[in-house]
């Protein structure tokens, strides 16, 4: 019954497709490394405990298994969480920043196909004891920078902070049920639904109002002052306040073309706790990467520390380049049992100076024809040797 399909939101990489995500992923580690990000990798198997709770992908999306212990191990649902477990055991050491990056699979349990992967491939950045804005604006920066390097051209940021929000719907809703429900209209990008439901509330015209001005926060960062206009929570304000600041040091990195202001930015990573970004292509209607501040998460493993970050989805970030089939190129040679040394000879040249090259027996080709035309180039080695031929 199960003979050809796959579990859930499980998906094959075709040759091609494998091709073009190794030539992603060797231009998006060197860029990433010349900004001096040393790579770790971390097992894909970790405790529920530890990095499973702090993980903040909600349970019912961890893949869960037991080991022989009886202890409850999950799939790595993110990289964020191991990372902050290594660095808090291992790596971050006499309060110095620390500056990690990964390339991962990590897995999430899906309830409907709906095009999301339970497996994909995600390439980020940490940034760990460093809780100035300074280093906000250098993750952006270099999210910029390996998205240039990767080609693509058509793409934007989305910046925002998460406690103005919180700061806003603490003022207005005070309950924190009715702020989470708003969150989540917020969340799934539902605008029409957070204005049906704000218009349901029971609050004053004018509180009304200041929740619909809020959704309209997105643009330059002339948006900036009109949030200021909304919340008189300090909060709030001090969040605005770090935009800003957060704005001039893109200035300074000279990528604010590819930067806009969007105050709506939620998540459901429940880690975050400053500025927050996006990361959108014109022809991908997902987010390629996003990324964050999150200065509590370290504590959870006994080393507080103040840390930001992003993660690339990818297959995402392929998709947004565009259907790019590798051109072949390919050597073939096909020989026959009596000019196998020669052919094998051959074969082991081509490969000395780079060419991929595929070494086949005649015997085993049903069709010569359709075999032969995957190739770039192809080489005979058949029957006796004639002088001067191959």
């Amino acid at each position: 019954m199960y003979m050809f399909e796959k579990p859930l939101g499980m998906r094959d990489t075709m040759p091609s497709v494998y091709k073009s995500k190794k030539k992603l992923r060797e231009s998006l580690q060197k860029e990433i490394s010349q900004w001096g990000f040393d790579f770790i990798e971390t097992p894909t198997l970790e405790f529920y405990e530890t990095v499973g709770v702090q993980s903040a992908i909600l349970d019912q999306q961890l893949f869960k298994l037991l080991d022989r212990q009886g202890h409850t191990l999950v799939l790595r649902p993110d990289m964020t969480a191991p990372i902050a477990r290594i660095a808090a055991s291992k790596l971050y050491k006499n309060q110095n920043p620390l500056r990690i990056a990964y390339l991962a699979n990590v897995f999430r349990a899906q309830q409907h196909e709906g095009g999301r992967p339970a497996e994909f491939e995600q390439m980020g950045t940490e940034l760990i004891g460093d809780g100035s804005t300074y280093a906000d604006a250098e993750m952006i920066a270099l999210l910029v920078s390996v998205l240039q390097a990767a080609g693509l051209k058509d793409f934007s940021i989305a910046i925002g902070h998460i406690g103005f929000a919180d700061a806003l719907f603490k003022e207005i809703l005070g309950n924190q049920e009715r702020a989470d429900r708003l969150r989540r209209y917020l969340y799934e990008k539902n605008y029409v639904g957070y204005r049906e439901h704000v218009k349901e509330l029971p609050l004053s015209s004018i509180d009304k109002q200041r929740l619909l001005a809020f959704l309209v926060l997105r643009g330059g960062i002339e948006k900036a002052d009109e949030a200021l206009a909304i919340s008189e929570m300090p909060e709030g304000r001090a969040a605005i306040a770090e935009i800003k600041e957060l704005w001039s040091a893109l200035l300074d990195y000279g990528v604010t073309e590819y930067i806009k202001l969007d105050l709506n930015i939620v998540s459901h990573m429940s880690y975050y706790t400053g500025v927050l970004f996006e990361v959108y292509a014109s022809q991908i209607g997902f987010p390629l990467g996003n990324g964050g501040r999150y200065d509590q998460l370290l504590g959870k493993f006994d080393a507080p520390a103040p840390a930001t970050g992003f993660g690339i989805h990818l297959d995402r970030l392929l998709e947004a380049l565009g259907e790019s089939e590798e051109p072949v190129s390919k050597h073939c040679i096909i020989y026959s049992s009596e000019r196998a040394k020669e052919a094998i000879e051959y074969a082991a040249a081509l490969r000395r100076d780079g060419l991929e090259t595929v070494l086949q027996h005649i015997k085993g080709i049903q069709n010569l024809d359709d075999f032969t035309k995957s190739f770039k180039d192809v080489s005979y080695f058949i029957g006796t040797r004639k002088e001067g031929s191959l």
